[in-house]
């Protein structure tokens, strides 16, 4: 028989395909047809199988799903820069809110969220999610550059920029989720806002509107034991923890089914505890994020499931952190069934990671080499549904020039 058409083939050194777990196949080839996966085999066995429109050999490289940043904000790295001081609560309070106030608009949600997905796609991360508000900017922009992205719609009953009232909220929200319910690579979920300004009322239109839709929500430092009362601790629910939950708030999360997105080095920075150890997150469903950049600095995933193995002690291995880091975050936003393994049939979201540099050598355990050795500025090269995004270490999807000064303009006005 005739070979058979794909569009791309790509062979790399190692291939880490996450689920089955622990799998480190080598010298194997991952083939891609109309954005998806077709065949995952043996490099010599792909090439007499397949006939390849284009073929991208990475000899001294792991090829491995993309990574998901599960939860961020993403037009605060135009916040970056902005001093930073634990607690949080406080950092938000004197810090964060009074220059929101001053810049929060369109323009600046979408000039952030442009900045934070370039560096995002430049650190081998193929999906996120972010909450902000004007929504529909950061939905705008992530559609435009394929990037698949899970987008918060902001519910409060406060007023502000966006929206001047609980049902206010709810309407845009409706107006957007209309505009995008069909759309290839952006979904909604709700996003209440602070827990301690959101009456009862307003979280259970939450929980009866997101029924309706069959929409996710998500919430940071969620109160658990109150949410619960009302109803929204159940699958389709992720919170987003900042503070150490007591033994009473860690039965609610194992026997509600919920899910649990951890960004470390945020609560680390602001001197927040985190959620348990992380050792005993890795059996549910769990995913990592950056947190908003303004804490974090570099949007990077490879440095958060290294320090979800470090924090872990020795009970979370690396293939465990990197599991969490693209499969368990996927999971985590409703994606799974979509992308983080290379499995046939799934979106080709992959990402190649340059092993040959000191710091990987000897290369005796891949999960190890990538985790503890190699850093984001080693990813090679970058895929979206099959789509090359960061080729050989370079950017396509945007012009870093342009972003850099759109960036530096901002900071201008910040100050």
């Amino acid at each position: 028989m005739p070979p058979e058409p794909v569009d791309l083939l790509i062979e790399a050194r190692w291939v880490l395909p996450i689920a089955p777990v622990n799998t480190v196949f080598t010298d194997h080839a991952v083939a891609v047809t109309s954005g998806k996966i077709v065949a995952l085999g043996p490099i010599a066995q792909m090439n007499e199988r397949f006939e390849a429109r284009e073929r991208v050999v990475r000899r001294d490289h792991a090829l491995l799903p993309g990574f998901v940043n599960a939860h961020t904000r993403a037009a605060m790295t135009l916040f970056r820069g902005l001093p930073v001081h634990g607690p949080r609560s406080r950092w938000v309070r004197d810090t964060v809110r009074p220059v929101e106030q001053r810049c929060m608009r369109a323009d600046f949600v979408r000039e952030g969220t442009q900045l934070a997905i370039a560096e995002m796609l430049r650190a081998g991360i193929t999906s996120f999610a972010s909450t902000n508000l004007f929504p529909e900017e950061a939905a705008r922009v992530a559609s435009a550059a394929r990037m698949r992205a899970a987008i918060g719609l902001p519910v409060a009953d406060s007023p502000n920029v966006w929206a001047d009232s609980a049902t206010a909220h709810f309407e845009r929200a409706e107006q957007l989720w209309d505009e995008y319910k069909s759309d290839p690579w952006v979904c909604l979920y709700f996003a209440p806002q602070d827990a301690a300004e959101v009456s009862d009322d307003t979280l259970i239109r939450v929980r009866r509107v997101a029924d309706e839709l069959d929409a996710r929500i998500a919430m940071e430092s969620p109160p658990l034991q109150r949410l619960h009362a009302l109803g929204l601790l159940r699958p389709g629910f992720a919170a987003i923890p900042q503070d150490a939950w007591n033994d009473a708030e860690s039965e609610l999360v194992a026997t509600t089914g919920i899910c649990v997105i951890a960004c470390l080095q945020s609560d680390l920075r602001l001197g927040g505890g985190t959620p348990s150890s992380v050792s005993k997150l890795v059996g549910q469903t769990v995913g990592l994020g950056s947190g908003d950049p303004a804490s974090v600095g570099a949007i990077d995933l490879l440095a958060e499931a290294r320090v979800a193995a470090l924090l872990g002690a020795g009970s979370v291995s690396a293939a465990d952190a990197l599991r969490l880091a693209t499969l368990g975050g996927a999971t985590a936003l409703g994606f799974g069934a979509d992308t983080g393994s290379i499995e046939p049939g799934k979106y080709a979201d992959l990402v190649c990671v340059d092993l040959n540099r000191l710091a990987c050598q000897p290369t005796s355990s891949v999960p190890e080499s990538i985790l503890f050795g190699a850093t984001r500025d080693q990813v090679s090269d970058v895929w979206t549904s099959g789509r090359v995004a960061v080729s050989d270490g370079h950017l396509l999807a945007f012009d870093e020039q342009e972003l850099m000064a759109s960036a530096q303009n901002w900071l201008a006005r910040l100050g």
